[in-house]
């Protein structure tokens, strides 16, 4: 299988375990230790994992809102400048989820060439 296929779904997997018992910064030691032992080239060290958790934090928010008709979703919506638009709200989320991933990814790639060359 593809190196890039490999840690996206690793990435997921291990987002989604530990987001069972740890709070939303779970997703960084994820994507972190997928990148350090799946070792990625170029930009998709950062994009791999980026795209993983969007679509991971995309995903678990609407299956959560979607329980309750997206009520939270809408008023939190109509909080920050989203027009009230319960799904570009979880788009941002995912966005913002996705960053933190892929910072915590290319830490994780320097910290295992860092280890690589002693």
């Amino acid at each position: 299988m593809n190196k890039n296929l490999i840690n996206f779904i690793a990435t997921i997997i291990l987002a989604y375990l530990l987001s069972l018992f740890m709070p939303w910064w779970s997703i960084m030691t994820a994507a972190f230790a997928t990148a350090l032992f799946v070792p990625l080239k170029k930009a998709a060290v950062f994009f791999v994992p980026f795209l993983a958790i969007l679509l991971f934090w995309f995903l678990y928010s609407f299956v959560m809102s979607s329980d309750n008709d997206f009520t939270l979703a809408k008023r939190i919506a109509v909080l920050l400048p989203l027009g009230g638009n319960p799904y570009v709200l979880m788009l941002v989320t995912g966005i913002v989820g996705g960053f933190a991933a892929g910072i915590a990814a290319i830490f994780g790639k320097q910290l295992s060439l860092l280890s690589k060359t002693k």
